[in-house]
């Protein structure tokens, strides 16, 4: 028996287009509420949000028997927190912050058993293998992790074509806001230079042949960023949305 196939993994490589949300309140109920809504993948934040790894296998384990597709991200590229995460059960990662080709790779790397890359074996007690009940799991995990590297940064951005052509990368992930500030906008991801800065990318990954990815909540940036070429498209975030809807409550009756 082998790993579980990835669906997402699947659907970027067809060319399709998939749209999903963030998951930032660090609650598997939250989350379960959320699989319920029709998404095509929800991303559980461990960058920005209060998640450990306890509470994103919790969150993990709630995703996986709906039609919305899990991905985790994690803090950083720290290959000992990829390779948690991995045993854990997550077979999408989105890795934060790459600037370099090498800096990519070695994000890659971390994800492979050997000898394509550095994960270390201990599949036998992780929830990955189903506790060990997926017996060819080691051979044929490698094929199923799908890998979303986050370009946030000026140096990213320079450095984008060579981690292009990086194989192996499924799809690579321009971050509006970070962006933002270091290109002198801080709070301003909406600045006419950030955003052609991001629809130049988009085009630039879109035409390599590797998926494109975004988000935002603003329904116009959303649509020119999948007519420039975005694929794996965040339009949500589970936060946002909660409190937007009980400041509006409030608003109505509170004087």
């Amino acid at each position: 028996m082998p790993a579980p196939v990835n669906r997402l993994k699947l659907r970027l490589a067809a060319g399709e287009t998939v749209f999903g949300s963030w998951l930032g309140m660090a609650d598997p109920y939250a989350a379960e509420m959320v699989a319920t809504c029709g998404f095509d993948w929800l991303l559980i934040d461990g960058e920005h949000a209060p998640n450990d790894l306890r509470s994103t296998m919790a969150q993990l384990a709630v995703i996986e028997p709906s039609s919305s597709l899990p991905v985790v991200r994690l803090r950083d590229d720290d290959p000992a927190r990829i390779k948690q995460v991995l045993d854990a059960g997550a077979q999408s990662l989105m890795i934060p912050m790459i600037e370099t080709a090498d800096q990519a790779l070695r994000a890659l790397r971390a994800t492979r058993y050997p000898p394509e890359g550095i994960r270390g074996i201990g599949s036998s007690l992780a929830r990955a293998s189903r506790f060990s009940a997926i017996p060819d799991y080691l051979k044929t995990a490698n094929d199923q992790i799908c890998l979303i590297l986050q370009v946030e940064s000026r140096a990213g951005l320079s450095a984008l074509d060579d981690i292009l052509a990086i194989d192996g990368i499924d799809c690579v992930f321009i971050g509006p806001a970070d962006l933002a500030a270091d290109m002198g906008h801080l709070g301003n991801a909406g600045h006419p230079e950030v955003r052609a800065a991001v629809l130049d990318a988009l085009a630039r990954i879109a035409a390599s042949g590797k998926a494109a990815g975004m988000l935002s909540t603003e329904e116009g940036f959303i649509a020119d960023c999948v007519k420039a070429g975005a694929r794996f498209v965040g339009v949500g975030i589970d936060v946002v949305a909660y409190v937007g809807a009980m400041r509006t409550l409030a608003r109505k009756y509170v004087r």
